[in-house]
């Protein structure tokens, strides 16, 4: 009697232990991301003008002429935000220099050009991820 009650023992932790790993699983694939298309590469302003327009024509039902406004519209949005870029890169670059300048004076020696190290690799990811590295 007492082997067939180890046996019961075991088929019971074998079912609670094959729960624990169903749910887990169903949980991991619950919570998983969907699978679709994923590009690395940035948009450009351009290409979101035109999903941005192209989405405004179809929902809103745009007209023609609407949708020229629209066009227009974003063309001055867009210089707008260029010309404002351009005023503000020297005061940005400023503060970044000021913010360096600051971190290397409390740095020893061999801090400092770890630090440098460390800029230059993210400068380097930056630029591979085509940003501007004007914080905008």
């Amino acid at each position: 009697m007492q082997r067939s009650q180890w046996k019961i023992g075991m088929y019971l932790a074998l079912v609670f232990v094959s729960g624990v790993a169903v749910g887990g699983g169903g949980l991991h694939l619950y919570n998983g991301s969907s699978v679709g298309v994923v590009s690395n590469s940035r948009k450009t302003p351009e290409q979101y003008r035109k999903e941005y327009s192209s989405e405004m024509q179809v929902r809103l039902r745009l007209d023609e002429a609407q949708v020229a406004k629209l066009q227009a519209i974003l063309g001055r949005t867009h210089e707008d935000y260029k010309k404002f870029r351009e005023q503000t890169k020297p005061e940005m670059n400023r503060i970044q220099k000021e913010q360096v300048d600051a971190v290397n004076a409390l740095l020893s020696d061999s801090q400092k050009l770890e630090y440098e190290k460390m800029r230059a690799e993210r400068e380097a990811r930056r630029k591979a991820r085509g940003d501007r590295g004007d914080g905008f």
